[in-house]
C-alpha cells in the first residue's frame, strides 16, 4: 500500500501512545486448537463443581459469556467460585503442543514504538506461559490481567478504565485496543478507543480496522486515518 503523505501518516500514528493487545486468539492464531482445549477444561471444571450435564454446562457458559463477558465472572457472581483455582485448572495445558515461537510476530512487536500491554481476561500466569512459548514476553511493557482488573473483565467499562490507569494513560483516544472479540471491541469503541479486530471471514461492524492476523497490522495502518 502506497502512503500518499508519509509525514502525515507518521505524525498521526505517533499520537497513539499505547497498544492494549488481547492474548488468546489475538497474539496467536485461533485455529491452533488451544482455545478449544481451554474450553474443554472449563466444561470439566463446571461439570464437576455444579454436577451438570455437558449440554447444560455449555448452555451455562454461553449465558454467562453473553451476560458478563467471561464464564468466570458469571461463576463468581452466581456460584462464589474460587477464581484462582478455576484459572489454574482451565489453563493447565501443555502450551508447547499448540504454540511455537513466531519470528515474524516478534519482529512486528519490536517495530512498534508505542507502549504495549497484554490486556486479557485470563490470569497473569497463563499470559506469561503463553508469551514465553511464543518468545514475545520482553516485547511488552506489562500484563493487565483479570486479577489486576479486580476481576472486572472485558467488556465491562470498568475493565477499560482500570487498564488506562494501569498503563498511565487516561486518554482512550491515544490508545488502540486489539482483540478478537466483537463484544470487547464494541465496548472499547464506546469508551473512546480506536479498535482493531483480529478475525477471519466476516466483517466486524464497529471496529475501525479488521485484520486476519496481528502481523497484518502494518499493512492496514494507513487506512486508520479514514476509518476514525
Amino acid at each position: 500500500m502506497i502512503i500518499a503523505n508519509p509525514t502525515s501518516f507518521i505524525i498521526e500514528w505517533m499520537r497513539y501512545t499505547t497498544l492494549l493487545v488481547d492474548l488468546d486468539g489475538t497474539v496467536y492464531d485461533e485455529r491452533t486448537g488451544l482455545w478449544e482445549q481451554i474450553g474443554m477444561r472449563m466444561n470439566a471444571y463446571i461439570q464437576q463443581m455444579l454436577q451438570l450435564s455437558l449440554e447444560d454446562t455449555i448452555k451455562l457458559r454461553r449465558r454467562y459469556y453473553e451476560s458478563y463477558g467471561t464464564t468466570l465472572r458469571g461463576l463468581q457472581i452466581h456460584h462464589d467460585v474460587d477464581a484462582d483455582a478455576y484459572l489454574a485448572y482451565v489453563h493447565d495445558i501443555p502450551l508447547a503442543n499448540y504454540l511455537q515461537p513466531d519470528p515474524a510476530l516478534r519482529a512486528l512487536l519490536d517495530s512498534l514504538p508505542q507502549k504495549k500491554y497484554i490486556f486479557t481476561n485470563a490470569d497473569r500466569a497463563h499470559a506469561i506461559r503463553t508469551m514465553d512459548v511464543l518468545d514475545i514476553r520482553d516485547c511488552f511493557d506489562g500484563i493487565i490481567d483479570v486479577c489486576a482488573l479486580k476481576y472486572h473483565c472485558k467488556p465491562e467499562p470498568e475493565a477499560y478504565q482500570i487498564a488506562l490507569s494501569l498503563c498511565g494513560n487516561q486518554d482512550p483516544t491515544r490508545s488502540i485496543v486489539i482483540d478478537d472479540s466483537e463484544q470487547n471491541l464494541s465496548a472499547a469503541h464506546e469508551c473512546g478507543f480506536t479498535t482493531v479486530w483480529v478475525g477471519r471471514n466476516s466483517l466486524h461492524t464497529t471496529a475501525h480496522l479488521q485484520i486476519e492476523s496481528l502481523i497484518d497490522l502494518p499493512r492496514v495502518l494507513p487506512e486508520l486515518w479514514t476509518a476514525i
